[in-house]
């Protein structure tokens, strides 16, 4: 059964695909760094503080997350995973984007060309409903359809 959530548009964008989903905060440097490190083509995050997603590959997927947390590089983490096209397809944030990855997202879109999304505000329902490796549906105004 799908059930529809609906956000704000950061970056705006259609994509299908599978997610990954933390309840916890985001930490965006210690969740790239082994990864830029090591110069790969994915990303597999290395923030042993976040067992929800501990491990777990984030390039080219959904990352359905509350909100990002951590040192004021948030944004240039983005951006630089951006540049070398390791990023997630989409954030999605159940509460409001802060403003490192906001910074980080504007920029990777006029500077990088990236074509990542980004929405905020699905509400917390959204991180209650949904689990790593269910399919979603992004849509141009905001719209998430997950299914269940």
């Amino acid at each position: 059964m799908a059930k529809t959530f609906k956000g704000r548009v950061i970056a705006k964008g259609e994509w299908k695909g599978k997610c990954v989903v933390t309840t916890r905060g985001f930490n965006t440097l210690a969740s790239y760094k082994k990864s830029l490190l090591a110069g790969g083509d994915k990303v597999f995050v290395s923030d042993q503080d976040n067992p929800d997603i501990y491990n777990n590959n984030i390039t080219g997927i959904a990352l359905c997350l509350p909100r990002t947390i951590g040192s004021t590089t948030g944004g240039l983490v983005l951006q630089t995973v951006c540049s070398m096209n390791i990023n997630p397809a989409a954030m999605l944030f159940s509460e409001h984007i802060d403003s490192l990855a906001a910074s980080g997202i504007v920029f990777s879109r006029i500077w990088e060309n990236s074509s990542m999304i980004a929405i905020d505000q699905l509400g917390k329902e959204f991180l209650d409903y949904i689990k790593t490796d269910m399919t979603i549906e992004i849509m141009q105004d905001g719209t998430v359809i997950v299914n269940g």
